[in-house]
């Protein structure tokens, strides 16, 4: 065989080195499947070329692989360093024709190349179909085919797609930067840390300066590792709202089964995402995340990817990975700076960059302005220079230190001249929040409301367009893709993007008598959007659309009444939908302007301080909601007498103070007060009638009389099944508490029943984490756990308690009851140091929050008793024991069941304590209180006759002890059945304890 035949042969056979730029990697990575798919070992080589190293060289230690290097060609290869076509002319004939049998081609563009790349013979696969670009490709490097099995698909299976098929999910990704430069290493190492990162952990977070290009990097990211994915989905997640609702979004592309409940939505996105169904490779981009605390519960978790710009650090608090995005380097400012203005050479590229801090968004506008203009480089950077002097108060980042306000100016001028409707539109955008802008809220405003400048803007779709278009061709905004708003009713959901110094640089330009008339515009834009319905779950993506642009747009100092109402809507969505901390913040800036705009007494300012009490309260600021709202009660009766709906509203609103800090007695009369009101002015059947009476109702089980809260919570639900709906929060909050009441009188099999579905449908409804859900499963948690399921009871309050802490936090009310419960559980069936941390911590609140006298603290205090006795400390728990039932006692008094089971607990602690007969007294007497207040059948009453029993049993009463028991033992087996966890127990004579737990106030 001839020598060189020989050679061809070998080569064939032998491995590929496949040299690519890095943003063609998803050709270079589909190449190496195909040829691993034939046999072929496969080696993927960046190439990088810097502006101080040599083509030749590097061209030449490509040859220093074994076997052929196959170079994939587009006009990204020949910008490396950045290299003129003629200095790459002159390398390639220089390494290429004297290497021939070495070097193969593929081509993957159809724009101009250098001229000397021919003698490379490369294969064109530009705009072919997949089966045709791999035939090419084998018959470049002379591979005989392997025949494909049966099932062989394009890309293999699992392996890369074909680079010109975007994945079979694929929504909202921004289009491809075609100036994107450099930023290699960044990416490399980002793809690595997602690869490498355990099943489920697979979350990186882009950090770093705004404007330094995160986003840009993401969207490269997507566009040249996509073919690794079968599902990409782009969200902006600047906002809480937003980003629920675009995660609630993709339910549909997933080809999800759902109902039409936004909740449903979100829940089937996260856990298809989990689960790896339909799509197991998937890529889901949070962009601009910048507030950590108040979304990172939102992030998906699977066996798919997560990627995250933020300018916040704090997401590595999160459970992620961190990737600081650095301000380019010089070499890439240079780079980028001649792509985006050819006209400069590269050293005023050099000096630009070196004024602007090298930072990507100036690079990227100043370069832009500089290229559509004469303006002489030198002369612009003086301009931006002055500029830091002219305008003292413009705050510049640390690493940048001239002021990008100034170059915004003069592209602000270039756009007015132009186009000046650009400049009207964007000066109306920057009174809407930084951050993404809903346009539809825009074209939905009448034409009539609007300042002649801008109603024609408004009304032609063609002036409207172009003003966009040139916009975004600026880089002042980005637009979003169209699409269709996860829920029906919202319509598209169109939105511009505006940077934070864009927005800050256009408004601090503008003469105040327009900021005037634009803030007004955009008031009246909120005001329009607002439907009036914060009760209605189906409307919250409306609110969550409306709220970040309230302070932005001056609402919260406005006199217009409308925007006035809009503002309390907004709190009241807020405290409902459970985020308090933003709800309270806009509350404050609230309460800091309208005592100014409104006169004393108005109804306006009285509706102010209700939802701002009702917030503050939710989060457990309860002495200061008391005195307010007694403040509030007080100064309204005066003004208004009994029978007015202001003063109604605020005795509900002071006694839920006064339930919180256990003052039951007086907040049932003020309850009753309200009750008594409301049915002579609004009638029986008024939701706030209704109100009030299942609060009555709320009150009874605080005090320890479950018949009457059964009994009213049963005639609430039912009239507001009636008068609501099924799904309504109220409706759900009605049977949540008829369940609770259920369980309280021992009724557990019932109690379950109901509160199975109520759970389910809360999660439909209000989604897993509002916090009516969570209280919701932390009810069906104890329904479980009474009704003798423990495995189900103890997963469920772990899963819970996680949940809570995340959302709500450490310390918040909810959170608290749900530690302690589950203390009280880990205690008796899991880890006593785990119980007795829960247990500690809870207590150690209580305090702080509560005070000493408080019963939840006595509660808290008795169950960390039980805890000390079971860690062997019996003088300390006798003390805790005691000490809770004479606080319990002085606090709801002898009969309340939680000082029957406080009394019981020291029945057991006197015992050990070596008084028996203090025991048995203590016993009987307990035992005769439970019968008379919650009867004989009664789970606690029965408990307290069987720990009776026990104590006559060490009297040596045996006789008597015996009866007691028999008779307790009968009723707990006809009650909750033989195999039930109590009724075994008392039949082992296994001595019963009682566990606090705190309500719902």
């Amino acid at each position: 065989m001839p020598a060189g035949r020989s050679t061809a042969a070998a080569l064939a056979r032998g491995p590929v080195t496949i040299s690519f730029a890095g943003y063609n990697r998803a050709w270079a990575s589909w190449i190496a499947s195909r040829l691993e798919k034939h046999g072929v070992r496969a080696v993927l080589q960046r190439l990088d070329v810097t502006p101080d190293s040599s083509i030749e060289e590097a061209l030449s230690d490509l040859l220093l692989s074994e076997g052929r290097v196959l170079i994939v060609l587009s006009e990204w290869y020949f910008r490396l360093g950045p290299r003129t076509h003629d200095e790459w002319n002159a390398a390639l004939r220089r390494v290429v024709p004297q290497n021939s049998e070495r070097f193969a081609a593929v081509s993957v563009t159809s724009a101009a190349l250098p001229s000397a790349v021919a003698a490379l013979g490369a294969a064109d696969l530009w705009n072919l179909g997949a089966t045709e670009a791999e035939r090419r490709l084998l018959a470049r490097l002379g591979i005989t085919p392997v025949r494909a099995a049966s099932n062989d698909t394009i890309g293999g299976v699992g392996g890369p797609r074909f680079p010109l098929e975007q994945p079979e999910v694929y929504g909202g990704v921004p289009r491809r930067n075609t100036r994107f430069t450099g930023r290699e290493e960044l990416l490399g190492e980002l793809h690595t840390t997602l690869q490498q990162a355990a099943p489920g952990a697979a979350v990186v977070t882009l950090y770093g300066l705004s404007g330094v290009g995160k986003t840009h990097i993401a969207t490269e990211y997507v566009h040249r590792f996509q073919t690794e994915y079968d599902a990409v989905w782009w969200v902006r997640a600047a906002e809480r709202g937003t980003l629920r609702e675009k995660l609630a979004g993709l339910a549909p592309a997933l080809g999800l089964v759902t109902g039409r409940e936004y909740g449903e939505r979100l829940r089937a996105v996260r856990d298809a995402l989990r689960r790896g169904e339909p799509y197991g490779r998937w890529l889901v981009v949070l962009d601009g995340a910048d507030q950590p605390d108040d979304v990172y519960d939102l992030v998906p978790s699977g066996p798919g990817h997560v990627l995250i710009t933020s300018q916040n650090r704090e997401w590595g608090e999160h459970n992620s990975s961190l990737i600081e995005v650095p301000v380019y380097d010089r070499v890439e400012s240079v780079a980028f700076v001649r792509r985006r203005a050819p006209r400069l050479d590269e050293a005023e590229a050099d000096r630009l960059a070196h004024a602007l801090g090298d930072l990507a968004l100036a690079l990227d506008q100043n370069a832009g302005a500089l290229n559509d203009s004469n303006t002489p480089v030198d002369e612009y950077i003086g301009l931006l220079r002055r500029g830091a002097d002219v305008e003292p108060g413009l705050k510049v980042a640390a690493d940048f230190q001239m002021t990008y306000y100034t170059a915004f100016s003069i592209l602000l001028n270039r756009l007015r001249e132009d186009k000046p409707e650009t400049v009207d539109l964007l000066r109306l955008c920057v009174f809407f929040a930084p951050g993404p802008i809903p346009v539809r809220l825009l074209r939905e405003m009448q034409i009539r409301d609007v300042p002649e400048k801008l109603a024609g803007l408004l009304g032609d779709s063609v002036l409207w367009n172009n003003a966009i278009d040139k916009l975004a061709q600026w880089s002042v905004i980005q637009v979003d893709p169209q699409e269709t708003a996860a829920e029906e009713g919202v319509g598209t959901n169109e939105v511009v993007q505006m940077h934070r110094l864009v927005h800050q640089a256009v408004r601090a330009e503008m003469p105040q008598d327009e900021q005037s008339d634009y803030s007004r515009v955009v008031r009246k834009i909120l005001a329009a959007a607002d439907p009036a319905r914060p009760t209605d779950t189906r409307l919250w993506p409306r609110y969550a659309e409306i709220v970040p642009h309230l302070e932005a747009s001056g609402a919260l100092a406005s006199t217009n009444p409308e925007i006035q109402s809009m503002v309390l809507n907004c709190l009241y969505y807020l405290y409902l939908s459970g985020e308090y901390r933003t709800g309270l913040q806009i509350a404050e800036a609230a309460a800091e302007e309208w005592p100014r705009l409104l006169p004393a007494g108005h109804p306006r300012l009285w509706d102010l301080i209700h939802n701002q009490t009702n917030l503050m309260r939710a989060t457990g600021d309860i002495r200061a909601t008391e005195a307010i709202d007694r403040d509030a009660y007080d100064r309204l009766r005066e003004e208004r007498g009994d029978r007015d709906l202001l003063v109604l509203r605020a005795a509900g609103n002071l006694s839920a103070d006064l339930r919180s800090l256990a003052q039951y007695e007086e907040a049932l009369r003020l309850l009753e007060f309200a009750r008594d009101g409301y049915r002579a002015l609004v009638g029986v059947r008024d939701p706030r009638t209704l109100n009030v009476q299942n609060n009555i109702a709320l009150t009874y089980r605080l005090l320890g009389r479950y018949d009457q809260a059964l009994r009213l919570d049963q005639e609430t639900m039912e009239a507001r099944r009636e008068l609501l709906r099924e799904r309504h929060n109220w409706t759900l909050s009605s049977e949540n508490s008829f369940a609770h009441d259920l369980r309280l009188l021992g009724r557990y099999e019932q109690a379950t029943s109901v509160q199975e579905r109520n759970c389910e449908v809360h999660r439909t409804v209000l989604g897993a984490d509002n916090p009516q859900t969570l209280r919701a499963e932390h009810n069906l948690s104890q329904c479980y756990y009474r009704g003798g399921d423990r495995p189900r009871a103890a997963t469920l309050m772990a899963g819970l308690l996680e949940r809570c802490e995340r959302v709500l936090g450490d310390t918040d009310p909810l959170t608290l009851r749900v530690k302690a419960s589950y203390s009280a559980f880990e205690r008796e069936h899991g880890d006593l140091d785990r119980a007795r941390e829960m247990g500690e911590a809870v207590l150690r609140e209580y305090r702080i929050q509560l005070g000493e006298q408080h019963p939840y603290t006595a509660g808290i205090l008795g169950n960390h008793g039980l805890i000390l006795r079971a860690a062997g400390e019996r003088q300390q728990s006798q003390l805790a024991i005691e000490g809770a039932l004479v606080t319990m006692t002085a606090a709801v008094g002898d009969d309340h069941p939680w000082t029957l089971g406080c009394a019981m607990n020291a029945t057991a602690a006197r015992n050990f304590a070596g008084d028996p007969e203090g025991a048995a007294d203590l016993a009987r007497r307990t035992a005769d209180r439970a019968t008379a207040a919650l009867g004989k059948e009664h789970p606690l009453t029965l408990s307290c006759r069987i720990a009776l029993a026990t104590d006559l049993r060490n009297l040596r009463r045996r006789p008597e002890a015996d009866k007691v028991e028999e008779e307790a033992l009968a009723i707990l087996s006809s009650t909750l059945g033989p195999q039930h966890p109590h009724t075994v127990a008392a039949r082992s004579r296994t001595r019963p304890y009682w566990d606090f737990e705190p309500f719902s106030t």
